[in-house]
């Protein structure tokens, strides 16, 4: 028992205490009020949105844009002989330097009306070439796998930033309480580089980060009170727990990761009500589920992510990442051949089984489906059968969610190795991304520690030729 006489309080037992208590009393005033704000009021966009809801489909390492959406005949010619001297010399992340430019052996052709340029690799993406916008032109400042990836989720190669996924909860809000706003898939038991910092909430309150759900047959665990535990018998336990949270968190206001564990479990009751049913793909139909490849052993991993991202999103989840070759299957230093070859074929079918999917539905027309890593490969030879981290030009695409199909933005230079026309930096692609949501991202602002941050770092520009 405490001096005040209430085993619930727990007096400051010195002025710093005491200050440090009140000022935090103060700050969780401020965040009750943004919490409990009105969801039509967080959800408020700045002008019209055209995509109501996200799917980013990341290939973790680095995928190879030379080799699949941006054709080089030049490298071809010069394949075997160095970069020639009229090119700036890249830092590469291995530090080969004189490597013999490596050519691309992918067949390429032409798909649909637009005739958009996609090789051999993908086959049934190309199927689709009609809704992607392939920008060609993206370039990053990190030359490494860790600060690639979290730039390209966070804006910064350095840690401790929001996430876009949290920018985006924080928002737009959640259209569903019953489920998290921003869930996270990797398509195995491998970490992710980075890990949890890559969908995190950095400064902003823990409540907005991303939600993982794993790649196994039962992707939330514990949805189901345990056998024998009785519905009146759970819900004293959460009671209970709720009771002993809140007081442990009482003085304690300052630390957001309390009011976001509370949250948490809030959310998780309310889980339990939808979840079950949510993520059971077991109920979609036997074509539905060749659709996405899940009857293949090679495909069925990324399959099931796929068509578990579709059934999040008709769901009204706002923002669903898949991370896809988890624990950088991409990085191809080595037998890039190989390599690519594997991959592309594992994620091929279920990508456009997506997207003919969302298609067919109605889905597409306001779901914005991003697909690239954290940077490109490449034209020099590593190993002499691999590429090297290329941050200084790569290629992304979009589809849905308002964007102009069937066409390319940007260019790169005749060996792939830096963007050169139409330059599109990751802040760029994120200003583009919420612009789409109907956000200006100069004007979504998280004060923190009196300064006003915002999610491209007070950076970036609108692609707008993604809509033109």
């Amino acid at each position: 028992m405490n001096p005040s006489g209430s085993p619930h309080v727990e007096r400051p037992r010195t002025r710093r205490d005491f200050l440090l208590r009140s000022g935090g009393g103060f700050g969780a005033m401020a965040l009750a009020a943004m919490l409990s704000g009105s969801m039509s009021a967080r959800a408020s966009t700045h002008h019209p949105a055209r995509a109501r809801r996200v799917i980013f489909l990341f290939m973790e390492g680095g995928p190879s844009h030379i080799d699949l959406f941006d054709p080089k005949p030049e490298l071809n010619r010069l394949a075997g002989q160095r970069l020639p001297a009229s090119f700036p010399k890249p830092i590469t992340a291995m530090g080969e330097s004189n490597s013999p430019l490596l050519g691309c052996k992918r067949e390429w052709r032409q798909h649909g009306q637009s005739g958009l340029w996609i090789s051999d690799w993908l086959p049934q993406t190309a199927r689709f070439a009609d809704e992607l916008c392939v920008l060609r032109s993206c370039w990053a400042d990190g030359v490494n796998h860790s600060s690639g990836i979290c730039q390209m989720n966070t804006g910064s190669i350095l840690a401790g930033r929001p996430s876009l996924g949290s920018w985006v909860n924080y928002a737009l809000g959640t259209e569903n309480t019953n489920l998290p706003g921003f869930v996270v898939l990797q398509d195995g038991p491998a970490v992710v580089v980075n890990g949890a910092r890559n969908w995190g909430a950095g400064f902003m309150p823990a409540t907005y980060q991303g939600v993982p759900f794993s790649s196994g047959p039962t992707p939330v665990d514990n949805l189901r009170p345990a056998q024998g535990v009785s519905s009146e018998r759970q819900a004293a336990r959460l009671s209970l727990l709720d009771r002993l949270n809140r007081t442990h968190a009482g003085p304690r206001s300052h630390q957001t990761e309390l009011d976001a564990r509370i949250r948490a479990y809030e959310l998780a009751g309310r889980m339990q009500l939808e979840a079950p049913e949510a993520v059971d793909i077991s109920r979609e139909s036997a074509a539905t589920q060749r659709l996405y490849g899940i009857d293949r052993p090679e495909t069925a991993a990324m399959g099931r992510l796929c068509l578990l991202a579709r059934r999040l999103v008709e769901r009204d989840v706002r923002f669903v990442q898949i991370y896809h070759g988890a624990g950088n299957r991409w990085d191809a230093h080595a037998g890039i051949e190989k390599n690519h070859a594997e991959l592309c074929a594992s994620q091929d079918q279920p990508v456009a089984g997506l997207l003919a999917d969302l298609k067919a539905r109605g889905l597409l027309e306001d779901t914005l489906v991003i697909w690239g890593g954290e940077f490109g490969r490449t034209p020099m030879s590593e190993k002499g059968d691999g590429r090297d981290h290329n941050p200084t030009g790569f290629t992304m695409w979009l589809a849905g969610g308002g964007v102009r199909g069937g066409r390319t933005i940007g260019t790169t230079d005749d060996l792939g190795l830096h963007a050169v026309e139409d330059r599109i930096h990751i802040h760029d692609l994120h200003a583009t991304l919420l612009w789409l949501l109907g956000l200006d991202h100069t004007a979504v602002i998280y004060r923190h520690q009196g300064r006003p941050e915002r999610p491209t770092v007070n950076e970036g520009d609108v692609v707008r030729k993604v809509v033109a």
